[in-house]
């Protein structure tokens, strides 16, 4: 039987008592420890149990993929609010009374809980011992999920309580705020001492779907390039301050751990990246688990009860009554987990992953395809339109769509190990320079078949340092959409002020412009590298019509329903025919006096915002900065507040910085 269809079952097949309240999750008892660990069945349903943590919809079922998927210039959710709110953290807009946060991190503490309380019983086992594979094995699935959660919490909320012990052993009632590198480097040792004891995903009867020695490594190198880059620290002398960007003096230490360990996944050669982009996320659509290819490790969710992924993602489709009809035999899908309007520009005219990913059109209840005319696109890496007939969840469905989330992918360790070689090396002319190259290569090629935009790209980029982490952090910009990957990737390489602030601009000056002209334009057209783009090719007016299906994944990955054909989804074009329909695009401007519309005005509030008088702030310390100037940004406020019911419950002993005690 596959893991996603136990999980529910290992949820309730162990006994529990309730804990100390602090964090508001339940514990096995030691009563239950004694019994549960006792026999080798009970400890395999108590694991299914810690995997079964995994699946909750506050946490990777579906808020780290939506709510937690901060905006940037990749992954953006709108906003029309201009005054301040509780749980817009993706404009970097929120307080500690969001429910959403505290919803995260009862969720989050309550999978770290259930993994402390196997590991311990396990450990403590009478049947344990470090020369059987099969419990260690096990031991080590327990420790890495305690990773992930403890790993996810870090990077969302910065210092956080920590403990690697069940609550029922500890004498604290309220566990210890610990400092995030600490935290990092009690992971790291934990992961390195029981990664020897695991076995590859191939020797695993479930697959990727299974916590494997791969997966482990691969959390170790993450763990440590998270920890060895920069991150938003507190100043403790002042809680209204937003606090500092920072890395540790010792940061080279955590790169040259992320080489080692990526190094090692490499050269297991347990995985590649054979199959084509799209194939990878259209098989997840269908239940296809591929174990030896890109995916590292799947999150198992099961269908109709647990996991949003291609409900959130793909083209919204709508329903009428409760369900679609006709040909349309997919059921309701959200489509909300969008993209920015601009990403899709920034990809070259022959990437693979660009007309994949970049969606715009959705389906009406009956299958009817209609064009998105919008501030975003649609993130259609996955969706319940790409299964295939006998893969559908049926035509009154809607969420909890059981498709896999791979929270790792191969292509994420080779761009890793070439971020740590070039930072360690100062660029790729030194020892590892070559594997570096490679490791980029790899995740190039998959993407291209014009040797040229591969090999001779690469080559240019690997002139400087500078030059290969802008490669490196592009490529990865294209590679990991919808993935909760870009922020992260920004803010490690203390990038995030600077994408944002153009980011702004590039939705302000296109209204601006549309409704007359902008004093933005040049400045947004320089750095993006591509002049007159803004302001002379991009299409405001898309003409398109509705076309057969072409019955060819390779084109379209749902078979069945009709199409758009888009005339001109890049450039601006003249008039095409009467045969074409014109949709409006970049319409962002207020009629009535040529501002630009909220949605552009207030999407990043907490960071940069506009006002209806035609000018820009930048938001320091709560703030207003300055109007304008990339050459002294404010740092972004990406950290959340810790949840007002955790500060409660430890009576006093938590204490929020970064400007969230206003």
């Amino acid at each position: 039987m596959k893991i996603k269809n136990i999980l529910i079952a290992g949820l309730v097949a162990v006994g529990f008592s309730s804990c100390n309240d602090f964090l508001k999750v339940d514990a096995i008892s030691k009563y239950d420890t004694e019994y549960v660990f006792s026999d080798k069945t009970e400890i395999n349903r108590a694991l299914n149990g810690v995997y079964a943590q995994l699946l909750n919809s506050s946490t990777y079922g579906s808020a780290y993929m939506s709510t937690f998927c901060l905006n940037s210039d990749v992954d953006m959710s709108i906003s029309t609010s201009e005054v301040a709110t509780d749980n817009n953290y993706r404009r970097f807009d929120c307080n500690s009374m969001g429910g959403d946060i505290n919803k995260y991190w009862i969720a989050a503490f309550q999978g770290v809980e259930y993994a402390n309380n196997f590991i311990y019983g396990l450990e403590n086992s009478p049947l344990f011992s470090a020369s059987d594979a099969e419990l260690m094995q096990q031991l080590g699935e327990a420790k890495v999920i305690r990773a992930m959660f403890y790993h996810d919490l870090v990077v969302l909320f910065g210092d956080i309580p920590f403990s690697l012990t069940p609550n029922f052993e500890s004498d604290d009632f309220v566990m210890p705020v610990v400092d995030r590198e600490e935290i990092h480097k009690a992971l790291i040792e934990d992961l390195k001492g029981i990664a020897p004891y695991m076995s590859f995903a191939r020797d695993l009867s479930d697959g990727v779907e299974r916590v494997s020695k791969e997966f482990c490594w691969g959390m170790i190198a993450r763990m440590a390039l998270t920890c060895g880059g920069y991150s938003l620290r507190p100043d403790k002398n002042n809680a209204t301050s937003y606090g500092t960007m920072q890395r540790p003096s010792n940061y080279k230490d955590y790169y040259q751990i992320t080489q080692a360990y990526c190094d090692s996944v490499v050269s297991s050669g347990t995985h590649s990246l054979r199959l084509p982009y799209r194939q990878v996320f259209i098989d997840q659509c269908n239940y296809i688990v591929n174990n030896n290819d890109d995916s590292m490790f799947e999150i198992p969710f099961a269908k109709n009860s647990s996991g949003s992924i291609g409900y959130i993602q793909g083209p919204k489709g709508e329903n009428y009554e409760g369900a679609t009809s006709g040909k349309n035999v997919w059921g309701k899908s959200d489509g909300n987990a969008r993209l920015n309007a601009f990403y899709r520009y920034s990809f070259d005219d022959e990437d693979a992953r660009r007309d994949y990913v970049n969606g715009m059109w959705y389906y009406l209840y009956d299958g009817t395809p209609s064009i998105l005319t919008d501030y975003t696109v649609f993130n259609n890496k996955w969706s319940k339109f790409w299964a295939n007939s006998a893969n559908t969840l049926g035509a009154g469905s809607t969420g909890n769509t059981g498709i896999n989330y791979p929270y790792m992918r191969y292509a994420d360790v080779l761009l890793m190990y070439a971020e740590a070689v070039n930072e360690l090396e100062d660029g790729v002319s030194g020892t590892n320079g070559a594997k570096a190259i490679e490791a980029l290569r790899q995740v190039r090629a998959r993407a291209f078949t014009n040797s040229d935009k591969i090999d001779a790209y690469i080559a240019s980029a690997s002139g400087s340092k500078t030059d290969f982490l802008k490669a490196i952090l592009n490529e990865r910009k294209w590679e990991f959409a919808g993935e909760n990957m870009r922020w992260k990737d920004l803010v490690r390489n203390n990038l995030y002020g600077e994408v944002l602030y153009y980011s702004f601009l590039r939705y302000y000056a296109v209204a601006e412009n549309a409704a007359g002209t902008s004093d933005y334009i040049e400045a947004v057209e320089q750095y993006d590298g591509k002049p007159g783009y803004l302001e002379l090719t991009l299409p405001y007016t898309i003409y398109y019509k509705i076309t057969n299906n072409p019955n060819n994944t390779y084109i379209y990955p749902n078979t069945t329903l009709d199409v758009l054909e888009l005339y001109n989804p890049y450039k601006s074009e003249k008039y095409p025919g009467s045969e074409w329909t014109a949709g409006d695009y970049y319409g962002w401007w207020n009629d009535t006096d040529g501002c630009p519309k909220d949605q552009c005005l207030f999407s990043f509030y907490g960071f940069i915002r506009g006002d209806r008088g035609g000018n820009v702030y930048l938001i320091k310390d709560g703030e207003i900065y300055a109007q304008t100037g990339a050459s002294s940004l404010p740092v972004v406020r990406y950290i959340l507040p810790y949840p007002n019911a955790a500060i409660q419950r430890s009576a006093g002993q938590y204490k929020n910085y970064y400007g969230y005690i206003k």
